[in-house]
């Protein structure tokens, strides 16, 4: 009662309010928000306390529902509510039908319908709540109808800080990815090559040619039918059979003698004079999608004298990687063309991107040209790039974004950076982006040549030099990633982990495992597993296929399906023996503590040892010293025992140092491909050849050395021969100038201030008795050479008689200027003075 009081009381104080405040009502009855909710607050008060005042469930609830008007009124009363409830729901665009329900579970029914209104109700008030608030929750789908909505990348690298000047708010880029996209791989004529072997230009007509090209690629058709169902191996090998006769050719630039000889115009090298760029709405812009507006487009491009060229490209979902669109501005006209659909046949515009006489414009071509090789055939001959010119000119940046804003003032969008290219239709906002890419280049190409030119004070010093730097890009050559035994090496050198033997067995398992698998598939190695999922499957070794897909968040496809074949992978490193592993990089420092002998020694001091000294590495992780010290890549420390403390803190801190000079060390029994061994371009080849030379350089060295030391050893031996007399002379003087009659004692000064000391009497008494006991001492006699029989002299130098004379001579006089200062000895007996 109290409650229907409050709210006769509410209605009244509505109905007696002005009339002329009636237009500036909230709504009907409510002349604010405030009213509003207060009243509805009423409402539902007094509606909680009249449910409360029902009967509860239970005895009671039974009691009343046994009379026929108690139970009559609860079916009217029930029957209303769901009705108003439908008409709520319907108004909202939900399930509505509250009344035709199944008895035995309708009221689980009613449940969930009345849930599910209460999620959407809830959302729509939350949006509107925001829309009140001025917060805009709304984005405008940039893809087609049927595709994903775009998802907005917020972060502190990708967020393009608001000019406050301007007034602008920050901007944010655009991921776009298209999940239902058709693989476009599905209809390239000819099959993508992910096999395990080096690459092949693709190419077999060569126009603008002053050297033609090799019979080898000229026969070469695009599609063999006799490799379409041969397993991988066994292609792999057919493929190597093939190539194995014209290993150089097959493999080299087919342009590069024509790059080497390529001669420059004079109009290249001077002052240009800058020719404004068109606007956008002003030049046409053509989509190339088919083969006769391609072939009209390579017309117009050889009537050209230069053309700007940029690409996009797609590397997610492609192992190699897909090029997805070209773009091509002359001065009058943009073209897009399309190269998932025209792959097959763009190798016709060779006829224009390989004449000397037209200049390609590209900004940052080290992956065009790649990209341009590996999947069209595409070369290019006589480029200028604008990122090697900034660079030459020192601009700080050298983005294109940043040359269009100085040169042209053009603020590009950069919002469509991440986009998948693969999207067909293209939308407007792509092909607008992908458009400006190209349209200003040219202009920027006047700048950039009329700045070379003054700051070279009026030389073309500095167009040389960025023209030079182009050639060398555009000599570049595609090579594909080749999987070896030992590949995962360098992936874990970047990461610089310690691993044991279980771990680094399963990061091996695992990096193979991969590798296959996105060959096999033509998926990224990202994209099949990701690095870091790799290391943290690795570290942790899982032991049950649940712990594998809790390493991985979110888990990638592949590895979901494949879960079973990696558990059995990690089960395969756990049964590893659990050793201690010494790294690669610490191979120099314990090099450095096996020369002890060699005073100052230092890891990088070759000044006291030859090459052949050095330490050979494997890739298994040996190290083989003298082949006398043999260091493997795992070894147990049997007794710790004998190492103190220190030393052990030692050897752990000298195995965690990495030598940074291992890359220049020679390897020995690495697996390398042949064909990349015998192609001149690959820098194995160029490495194993300096090698090469190196080594027979030093085996030159140590042959004429032990050739020198021959020669010094066979002389000694002849001289020794040859003055064998001389040495026994000699050695006969010395021998008798050391016997006790010949020997004249020296006299020992004493020191400063000392004085000589008394003899004493008992010596004195000894020394006495003692010479009196002892024979006389014995009288050299000198040799009467006169009786003795010279010939045997003969065929000797002279000089060795008369050296042996000389010294007979020089001991004469030695012994008569003794025997004349007997005075000044001093003997122990007593004093002859």
């Amino acid at each position: 009662m109290d409650s229907s009081n409050s709210t006769k009381q509410n209605n009244n104080q509505f109905l007696n309010e002005d009339p002329a405040d009636v237009d500036n009502e909230f709504c009907p009855g409510f002349k604010d928000v405030d009213a509003f909710v207060k009243y509805g607050l009423g409402t539902v008060v007094a509606a909680t306390k009249a449910s409360a005042s029902l009967p509860q469930v239970g005895d009671e609830y039974d009691l009343y529902r046994s009379f026929p008007g108690f139970q009559e009124f609860c079916e009217t009363q029930g029957d209303g509510l769901l009705h108003c409830m439908s008409q709520i729901m319907h108004h909202h665009g939900c399930r509505a039908h509250m009344r035709d329900r199944n008895k035995l579970t309708g009221l689980e029914e009613r449940f969930d319908l009345v849930v599910d209104s209460n999620d959407v109700i809830l959302e729509k008030v939350g949006i509107l709540l925001d829309d009140a608030a001025g917060v805009n929750r709304s984005q405008q789908p940039v893809m087609p109808a049927g595709f994903q909505p775009p998802k907005i990348v917020v972060s502190s690298w990708n967020r393009k800080g608001g000019d406050s000047g301007s007034g602008r708010s920050s901007e944010t880029f655009r991921l776009l990815q298209a999940k239902n996209v058709t693989r476009p791989q599905l209809k390239f004529l000819e099959k993508v090559d992910n096999s395990n072997t080096p690459f092949t230009p693709k190419i077999f007509v060569k126009p603008n040619a002053i050297k033609p090209l090799p019979s080898c690629k000229s026969l070469r058709s695009r599609q063999r039918p006799e490799d379409l169902d041969v397993p991988a191996a066994l292609a792999d090998f057919i493929h190597q059979q093939r190539t194995q006769e014209h290993v150089e050719d097959m493999f080299a630039h087919p342009y590069q003698y024509e790059l080497d000889h390529l001669a420059l115009p004079e109009n290249l090298l001077s002052k240009p004079e800058p020719q404004m760029y068109k606007p956008l709405a002003e030049t046409k812009c053509s989509f190339i999608d088919n083969l006769e507006d391609l072939v009209a487009v390579n017309e117009k491009l050889t009537k050209t004298s230069e053309f700007a060229v940029d690409l996009e490209h797609h590397s997610y979902r492609s192992f190699l990687g897909i090029t997805c669109l070209m773009q091509i501005s002359t001065r009058d006209e943009d073209f897009i063309i399309d190269t998932l659909e025209l792959r097959s046949e763009l190798y016709i515009l060779n006829e224009a991107f390989t004449d000397p006489a037209i200049v390609k414009v590209f900004h940052g071509a080290d992956s065009d040209i790649e990209w341009l090789q590996k999947d069209l055939g595409l070369y290019i001959v006589n480029m200028f790039d604008t990122h090697q010119a900034s660079r030459t000119l020192n601009l700080g940046r050298h983005s294109l974004d940043h040359l269009l804003k100085l040169f042209c003032n053009v603020d590009s969008d950069k919002r469509y950076q991440l986009a998948d290219w693969r999207i067909r239709p293209l939308p407007d906002e792509m092909f607008q982006y992908a458009r400006a890419d190209t349209h200003y280049l040219l202009y920027v190409y006047d700048r950039l040549r009329v700045d070379l030119w003054e700051v070279g004070n009026g030389q073309p010093a500095l167009l040389q030099m960025v023209w030079h730097k182009s050639k060398d890009i555009s000599v570049k050559k595609y090579m594909k990633p080749l999987f070896t035994e030992d590949s995962y090496m360098d992936l874990l050198r970047k990461q610089k982990k310690a691993f044991n033997t279980q771990q680094l067995t399963a990061f091996r398992l695992l990096y193979s495992w991969r590798d296959k698998l996105a060959r096999q598939e033509d998926e990224s190695t990202g994209y099949v597993l990701p690095n870091h999922m790799m290391i943290k499957i690795s570290d942790i070794l899982p032991k049950e296929p649940q712990g594998i897909i809790a390493c991985c968040n979110p888990v990638p496809p592949l590895v979901r399906q494949q879960v079973n074949e990696l558990h059995l992978l990690v089960q395969q490193a756990r049964e590893m023996p659990l050793l201690k592993v010494r790294h690669a990089w610490g191979h120099a420092i314990h090099w450095f503590f096996l020369q002890p002998e060699i005073p100052l020694f230092g890891p990088h001091d070759t000044s006291r040892v030859s090459e052949s000294d050095f330490p050979s590495f494997t890739p298994n992780g040996k190290i083989y010293l003298k082949s006398i010290v043999n260091i493997n890549s795992v070894d147990t420390v049997k007794d710790p025992g004998h190492l103190t403390v220190a030393q052990q803190k030692a050897g752990r801190v000298v195995e965690s140092f990495q030598n940074p000079f291992r890359m220049y060390l020679p390897s020995n029994d690495i697996h390398i491909s042949k064909n990349a061994k015998f192609d001149p371009s690959t820098k194995i080849y160029e490495i194993s050849k300096r090698w090469k030379l190196q080594s027979v350089e030093q085996q030159q060295k140590e042959v004429e050395a032990k050739k020198k030391v021959k020669e010094e050893a066979k002389a000694l031996t002849h001289y020794i021969q040859s003055h064998l007399f001389d040495i026994i002379l000699c050695l006969h003087f010395h021998q008798e100038s050391l016997k006790p009659g010949g020997k004249k004692r020296e006299r020992v000064a004493s020191e400063t201030g000392e004085s000589t000391p008394k003899p004493n009497k008992k010596l004195m008494k000894a020394a006495e008795k003692k010479n009196e006991d002892s024979t006389p001492p014995l009288v050299f006699k000198p040799y009467d050479y006169s009786q003795s029989d010279f010939k045997v002299f003969a065929g000797t130098q002279p000089h060795v008689f008369m050296f042996y004379l000389t010294l007979k001579n020089a001991k004469a006089q030695k012994s008569n200027a003794c025997a004349g200062n007997r005075s000044m000895s001093f003997f122990g007996g007593k004093s002859v003075r």
